[in-house]
C-alpha cells in the first residue's frame, strides 16, 4: 500500500485573515469502511476522490503556481494494547512553525498544529477509519505495519504574481500507509543533482525541495535502485540526505555519523531519535561533515531514517560505477537494534520512557 491517496472523511482547514486563525473540522463523503471496502472499484475510486476536491479554495495561488508551500509528515500507530498514538508531534509542531517562518508565513500556532493532528485521527477512528493492531507485524519488525499518516499542509490565498503568502490556509489530512521501501532490494546511488544549495530552503520542509527528490529517486529506481544520496552543492563530496530522509554510517571504528545540520539538510524527528538512542546505549555518535570517501571506506552498516522510512538499511552504495557493500548485503545488528527499538516503542510494544508517545484512543 505505502502512501495512498484514499484520504479519510474528516479533515481539518484553518485560514488566517486578519492576524488570526480560524479553523473547523470538515467531514467529507463516506460510507462505513466495511461497505467501502464491499464497493466495487470504480465506484469506490469516486468516492475516495471526491474527498481530495475543495470547490471553495482557490486553484490559481502561490502553491500552484510556485510552489510556495511547506508540509510535514507524522504517524499515528496502532498500539499492542489497541489504542493509536501520534509519535513526537511536538517535534513536527515545531518544524512547522519553523517552515512556515522561513517562508515567510504567518506561522501556524504549535498548540493548534498538535490539537488538529490528533482531532482528526480521533474523529477518523471514530467512524471506523483505522488500522487495527496486528501481532504479526512484530514477526518483521513491523516492516509490513500499517499506521495513519497525517499529513498537515499550507495552501497560500489568491495569487498569479511572484509574492509571499499573508493570509495561508493550513490542511491537515489522514491516509492509510504501511511501508515505504518495497523489499528485497536495499542499494543505494549517488546522484549527480543537486537537492539543496547553501542560503537556500533544505533546512525547510518545502515542497519545492521535492521536486528534485522525485526525479533524482525515479531515476535512481529506474537504474535499479532503492534509493539516491545527494552530495553537497559546493564541494560535491560531502554526503546529505537520501531522496527524503536523512542518512546515518555506523563506522568500522564503532562510532555512528550523520550528517550535520545546517541550511541544507531536514532536521529529522527521526533523525534526531536515533542519536538519542544510540548515545543512551554509549555508541559514540556524531553530526559532522561525512565524504563519501569516507563513507565508502569505513562504513560498516549504512541506514536513512525517516516519518516514512523509520530506518531502513542500505547495503551498497554505488559511487561513479563503484559498488561498495555492506554488512555482506545483510541488515546489521546495530541497524537492527535501532530499527527494532524505534518501532518497538512507536506500536506499544517496548515501553515508552521517554514519553515520545501521545495517546489518541
Amino acid at each position: 500500500m505505502a502512501f495512498a491517496l484514499n484520504t479519510y472523511p474528516v479533515t481539518y482547514r484553518a485560514k488566517y485573515s486578519d492576524g488570526k486563525w480560524a479553523d473547523e473540522y470538515l467531514e467529507k463523503p463516506h460510507k462505513t469502511p466495511e461497505d467501502e471496502a464491499a464497493m466495487g472499484d470504480e465506484d469506490r475510486a469516486k468516492l475516495e476522490n471526491s474527498r481530495n476536491y475543495y470547490d471553495d479554495m482557490p486553484l490559481v495561488n502561490y502553491t500552484t503556481q510556485y510552489g510556495l508551500a511547506c508540509f510535514e509528515g507524522l504517524k499515528a500507530l496502532p498500539q499492542k494494547n489497541g489504542g493509536l498514538a501520534v509519535f513526537r508531534p511536538d517535534r513536527n509542531a515545531a518544524r512547522f512553525y519553523s517552515s512556515m517562518e522561513g517562508l515567510y508565513m504567518p506561522p501556524f500556532p504549535e498548540e493548534m498544529f498538535i490539537s488538529s493532528c490528533l482531532e482528526t485521527v480521533k474523529r477518523n477512528a471514530a467512524l471506523g477509519f483505522k488500522p487495527v493492531y496486528n501481532s504479526d507485524w512484530e514477526k518483521d519488525s513491523y516492516i509490513s505495519a500499517d499506521s495513519v499518516y497525517i499529513r498537515p499542509f499550507t495552501i497560500s490565498e489568491s495569487g498569479i504574481g511572484v509574492n509571499l503568502s499573508h493570509e495561508p490556509y493550513v490542511m491537515v489530512i489522514n491516509t492509510p500507509v504501511s511501508a515505504y521501501f518495497s523489499s528485497g532490494n536495499s542499494d543505494a546511488v549517488v546522484t549527480e543533482r543537486i537537492r539543496a544549495t547553501p542560503s537556500g530552503t533544505g533546512w525547510i520542509k518545502a515542497c519545492s525541495n521535492y521536486a528534485i527528490s522525485a526525479l533524482a529517486k525515479s531515476e535512481a529506481f529506474k537504474a535499479g535502485y532503492m534509493e539516491c544520496i545527494f552530495l553537497d552543492a559546493v564541494h560535491r563530496k560531502y554526503i546529505e540526505e537520501g531522496s527524503s530522509c536523512n542518512i546515518f554510517f555506523y563506522l568500522k571504528s564503532g562510532e555512528l555519523v550523520t550528517p550535520e545540520l545546517g541550511d541544507t539538510i531536514l532536521p529529522g524527528i527521526t533523525r534526531a531519535s536515533i542519536i538519542e538512542l544510540a548515545r543512551d546505549r554509549g555508541v559514540k555518535t556524531t553530526e559532522r561533515r561525512v565524504s563519501i570517501d569516507e563513507a565508502l571506506e569505513e562504513t560498516k552498516e549504512c541506514f536513512v531514517s525517516g516519518t516514512a522510512a523509520g530506518a531502513t538499511p542500505l547495503t551498497s552504495i554505488t559511487y561513479q560505477g563503484r559498488k561498495v557493500i555492506f554488512n555482506d548485503s545483510q541488515t546489521g545488528e546495530f541497524t537492527r537494534e535501532i530499527r527494532d527499538t524505534i518501532k518497538g516503542i512507536q506500536y506499544g510494544k517496548l515501553p515508552d520512557t521517554k514519553n515520545w508517545m501521545v495517546q489518541v484512543i
